[in-house]
């Protein structure tokens, strides 16, 4: 991926604290709940160990009261929200928070630094979470299951989860992915190149006639969305195409991906998740939109250009972007 200037983020994958008893096939405590936890020596059933408070949308307050019992995967709806559906193949931006059910300590959340997950309903969706499907946009799911169920046998050492552990996982379904842009047609600049296209998605550009790109930053609306604004330091899900002015191919794109799925990125964010040019532009612009950007090199890829992608530091990168969700 081009655009991005960190690793993916995959939850199977999340960074964090490796703990000792994490990486061995035994839990971080005794049979018996240890000391030094709350409710040590004892335990509940599932949600029964646990209560939930809190708006979907906002890190929700989870108090223990005593270690936590769980073995197959059990998915249930603590608040359901009035949105669409999620059917196969369909996408949602979502916040997750996972604790650990022996140790009654918060794991992993998405609430820490404000990014949310993309998730979407496929066969690459991790099992725990495969109880989304059909469940409606802005429901609060908890999730229930041993560490073996969840992440298999040697549970999660990279969330400090043994594999005699147990998993607690809230997610918080809170913005529905369009499955594209929907919205009025404004006229275009003259500027912008025209937008190549077959069976109704972008695959390049068309430069011919087009007046030869200055070093300002340019954004057209081809569609303007009726959804929310983008807001500085939100996660949003796109399909893209980037190409070189007067290029004949793209050097990254997501609209052919397998499944039309989108790609996910923080705006405005530090450290910076896409070039300049995107965060600069694409606050403000509302969700169900598609632009057109023309940006030059100081706030693409700068005077190193991208080798690799082919694009030198003296290039001019015109990108047509689909805002499909934020969050």
């Amino acid at each position: 991926m081009l655009l991005t200037r960190r690793s993916a983020r995959r939850l199977a994958l999340v960074p964090a604290l490796l703990s000792v008893c994490a990486l061995t096939l035994t839990a971080c405590g005794d049979d018996d709940g240890g000391d030094g936890f709350p409710g040590a020596g004892k335990t509940a059933d599932r949600l029964d160990a646990v209560t939930i408070s809190g708006d979907v949308g906002s890190a929700p307050e989870v108090k223990w009261k005593s270690g936590m019992a769980a073995g197959k995967i059990e998915t249930k709806t603590i608040t359901e929200g009035d949105g669409e559906p999620l059917a196969d193949k369909s996408s949602v931006l979502a916040h997750l928070w996972i604790g650990n059910g022996f140790s009654q300590q918060q794991s992993f959340s998405t609430y820490e630094d404000q990014k949310a997950e993309l998730l979407t309903v496929n066969d690459e969706l991790p099992e725990f979470l495969a109880g989304i499907k059909d469940a409606t946009v802005g429901s609060r799911i908890a999730v229930t299951a041993s560490a073996e169920e969840a992440f298999g046998e040697m549970g999660n050492a990279g969330l400090g989860i043994g594999n005699k552990d147990t998993v607690l996982v809230i997610v918080d379904l809170v913005s529905e992915v369009l499955d594209q842009p929907d919205g009025e047609r404004p006229p275009t600049p003259d500027w912008m190149p025209a937008i190549a296209s077959s069976k109704g998605l972008p695959t390049g550009f068309t430069f011919e006639g087009t007046p030869a790109p200055t070093d300002v930053l340019r954004r057209a609306q081809v569609i303007k969305g009726t959804g929310p604004r983008v807001e500085k330091g939100q996660t949003i899900a796109v399909r893209y195409l980037g190409e070189v002015f007067g290029g004949d191919k793209p050097f990254d794109e997501n609209f052919s991906a397998e499944g039309g799925a989108p790609t996910a990125f923080g705006i405005g964010v530090d450290p910076a998740q896409v070039i300049k040019g995107w965060d600069q532009s694409l606050v403000g612009v509302p969700v169900g939109s598609r632009v057109v950007l023309s940006i030059p090199p100081a706030l693409g890829y700068g005077e190193a250009g991208n080798e690799e992608a082919g694009i030198k530091g003296t290039d001019t990168l015109v990108f047509v972007i689909d805002i499909l969700a934020a969050a």
